[in-house]
C-alpha cells in the first residue's frame, strides 16, 4: 500500500519504519507539508494542539483515508469539534479513523518481545476500517474496534489513563484487550 506519513517525530517516524518492514511505500512529510496525492491512506501524527498547521500544508489528502494519531495533552480541540479527529474528516472529506494514539512509540521496537499480539484501539468511519485494521496488523498490534469516529474524543481522553499508568511505576507498557479464551 502506498501510505504518506504526516510528522517525522516519534509516533509518525516509527510507524512509518514499521511499515516500510510489512512491505509498504511510505512518504514522510514533515509539519511543512508535502504533496500525498499518490497515497491511498495518510497517517497524521504531529502534535495534536498544532494540527491544522499541517494539515494546511498538505495538499492532495482531499478524500483519502485519513488516519488521526494525535493526542491532545493540555490542549483543547480545535473550536466547534469534540475531537482532533473530527476536525481531520471536516478538512479531508474521506473516511477517517482515530488510532496509534493510545500506544507508546517508545516500545515499536519491542512489540515482537510479547507473548502476545498486543492491542490498537480504533475508533472511525466504516470505510476506514479494512485500511485502518490491516495497518494495525502490518505494525505488529491486533486492532480493537472501539467504535464510531463520535468516539474518537473519548479514545484522546484515555491517552490521560495510559498516562496515569506509566508514571504510576510500570513506564511506557504495552496491553491487550481480548476475550478470556485469547488470553
Amino acid at each position: 500500500m502506498k501510505l504518506a506519513v504526516v510528522g517525522r517525530g516519534r509516533i509518525g517516524g516509527g510507524l512509518a519504519d514499521l511499515w516500510e518492514r510489512a512491505g509498504h511505500e511510505v512518504a514522510r512529510i514533515g509539519r511543512e507539508g508535502g504533496d500525498v496525492s499518490d497515497a491511498e491512506a495518510v497517517l497524521v501524527a504531529v502534535p495534536g494542539g498544532a494540527i491544522a498547521g499541517p494539515l494546511d500544508n498538505v495538499q492532495g489528502i482531499d478524500g483519502k483515508t485519513v488516519i488521526d494519531a494525535t493526542n491532545l495533552v493540555g490542549v483543547a480541540p480545535p473550536e466547534g469539534f469534540s475531537s482532533n479527529a473530527q476536525f481531520v474528516k471536516s478538512r479531508t472529506n474521506g473516511p477517517t479513523a482515530k488510532s496509534f494514539n493510545t500506544n507508546f512509540a517508545a516500545l515499536y521496537n519491542r512489540i515482537g518481545e510479547a507473548d502476545s499480539i498486543p492491542s490498537n484501539m480504533w475508533c472511525g468511519d466504516e470505510e476506514a476500517r479494512q485500511v485502518v485494521e490491516q495497518l494495525n496488523r502490518d505494525a505488529g498490534y491486533e486492532p480493537v474496534y472501539t467504535g464510531a469516529l463520535e468516539n474518537a474524543a473519548a479514545q484522546e481522553n484515555f491517552i490521560h489513563l495510559t498516562m496515569g499508568i506509566s508514571r504510576g511505576g510500570m513506564g511506557p507498557f504495552l496491553y491487550r484487550i481480548a476475550s478470556p479464551d485469547q488470553l
